[in-house]
Parts: structure tokens; C-alpha cells; sequence
């Protein structure tokens, strides 16, 4: 029986092909000759790929970097908030600025131009806020956004997090997650009660994801904000996989929840068209194994 790889090899021989491929020394033989900016670029590389908080050791380990020099530009990108100490361990993670570099060049990918277009058809037809997010790490990040034309709006900018456990997006990332990654996420995630109407146990919270999941729309009925509520649906990759999710939102005062499960057919109409604007569907993958 063949033994599985070490992810610390699959890392490092991913590098090393890198380095080649660009016709340059390999990192592990070179990395002393290596530009200071190239050698920090490479720390990120390998901390994006790396999927685990990583040691100052390990990214020298990894990347061929005499353990000083591992040490310097870790504690740079640090002090710039590229990276960030994991709560409790001298090992790091991605920091706050290097996720949401993260997400502008997902943004970037992304045919911007006609989704917006399709965002603000959307709720020139509804007449409510229309929003486009994709599910990062414990949260909704909002990549495209139309406010409604009314005085009373909801003041969310591109970029914004929202939870996962009490949003009509954020469940509905959750219910396309397989069941045990779905059961961790649970585990995982705070549960914080924004409003009455926030479901914090698990077992309730398990089965609104399963009726979510059998219907293929998720709704917010004032369980993030009170008066607010809000409808989303996915938005399919190449592959037919959800990749995003569309959600239209509205003070209760201007739409019940009644009203906005009747525009459905629009969110799906617009989702579609979303659809051709996604050039990769790398946010958001249903893996079932």
C-alpha cells in the first residue's frame, strides 16, 4: 500500500515547480540571492495554500529560508497585517488585510461591469436592495451591492461581513455544505442572538438548513436585523455548482417576507444571468465525498 503524501512535501515541491517554471533558481537553493519583496510574496503563497496556521520555522522550512530571515518578514507582514498570530500559538494565519486582498482580486476576476448591471435591473424591477456575496471562511462577504432608490436603506458597503447562522445568504451557503462540514461549521461558528428571532440551537438550526437545502432558497425573516428580511438564491458556476449567492433585502415596512418569496422567479431569472459573469467558481464548491 503506497503511503500518503506529506503536505509538507506536496507544499514544498509546489514551490520548487514555481520557481522553475518561472526559469529562476529553485526557492529551497536560492532563496538567500532572492529579493526581499520575492521572498515575502513567497510567505504568502505558501500561507494561502498552506490551509493551517504555519510556524516561522516551517515557513523557512518550506520556502528554504534561513530561520533570521523567516523571522524578519514574517513579523513585517505582521506589522502590516498580512498575517496574524493564531489566538494562543506563535503560529500564523492569514491577517484581516491579506483576506480582503483575497477578496478584491476575487472581485477583480469577476466580469464586474454587466453583474452590476444585472444587480441594478434587478432591483429597478423589485424595487429593493439586491445583493451579491460569496461564503469566506465563518462568514458572507458582500461583492457587489445596489441600494434601493428609498430614504430608509441598509448601509452595507462591498466588502462587508456578514454571519452565516442568521442571513438568508449565509444559510444558504450552510445548507449546500456537506452534512459533516456542515455539522463542524455548526460547532465552530458563534451563534450570537441578533435578534429574537435568531436561531441558536443547532438541532432547529440543522433543520431550517435541510428545508433550505430541499428548496433552494433561503430566507432571513428578521433574524440578522429586526424589520429587516431578506430572500437569496444560489448562482451557479461553470459547472453548475454554487458559486454565490443573489439575495434581494428590504425593511419589513416596505416588504414582507410573503413578498419577497414572490420574487423569486426574478432572483432566479437574474441569477442565471449571473451565471455567464462568473469566470471561476472558486468561493464557494458543494463537495460531496
Amino acid at each position: 500500500m503506497q503511503r500518503p503524501l506529506d503536505p509538507d512535501q506536496v507544499l514544498q515541491s509546489r514551490f520548487k515547480r514555481r520557481a522553475n517554471d518561472r526559469s529562476a533558481t529553485p526557492v529551497s537553493e536560492g532563496a538567500g540571492k532572492a529579493f526581499p519583496t520575492v521572498k515575502a510574496v513567497a510567505i504568502l503563497e505558501v500561507m494561502a495554500t498552506a490551509g493551517r496556521p504555519l510556524g516561522i520555522s516551517e515557513f523557512g522550512a518550506l520556502l528554504g529560508l534561513p530561520k533570521p530571515t523567516a523571522h524578519r518578514i514574517v513579523r513585517m507582514l505582521e506589522g502590516e497585517g498580512l498575517l496574524q498570530r493564531e489566538p494562543g500559538s506563535s503560529r500564523y494565519v492569514p491577517g484581516a488585510r491579506l483576506e480582503r486582498l483575497g477578496l478584491d482580486i476575487v472581485a477583480a476576476s469577476m466580469s464586474r461591469a454587466p453583474r452590476h448591471a444585472i444587480l441594478q435591473a434587478l432591483s429597478q424591477q423589485i424595487g429593493e436592495t439586491c445583493n451579491f456575496g460569496v461564503m469566506a471562511g465563518s462568514h458572507v462577504v458582500y461583492l457587489d451591492r445596489v441600494e434601493s432608490a428609498w430614504p430608509l436603506g441598509l448601509r452595507f458597503e462591498r466588502g462587508s461581513h456578514v454571519p452565516l447562522h442568521c442571513t438568508s445568504m449565509g444559510k444558504l451557503f450552510l445548507s449546500l455544505l456537506p452534512a459533516h462540514k456542515r455539522a463542524l461549521m455548526l460547532r465552530s461558528i458563534p451563534l450570537y442572538r441578533y435578534t429574537e428571532r435568531t436561531i441558536t440551537d443547532v438541532d432547529r438550526l440543522q433543520d431550517e438548513l435541510e428545508r433550505i437545502r430541499a428548496a433552494g432558497v433561503s430566507t432571513d425573516d428578521q433574524e440578522f436585523l429586526t424589520g429587516v428580511v431578506c430572500v437569496a438564491v444560489p448562482v451557479l458556476g461553470p459547472k453548475k455548482q454554487p458559486v454565490a449567492a443573489l439575495a434581494v433585502s428590504a425593511p419589513l415596512a416596505r416588504m414582507s417576507l410573503q413578498q419577497g418569496v414572490a420574487h423569486i422567479p426574478l432572483l432566479r431569472a437574474a441569477a442565471n444571468s449571473l451565471t455567464a459573469t462568473v469566470e471561476q467558481g472558486a468561493n464557494f464548491r458543494e463537495e460531496e465525498r
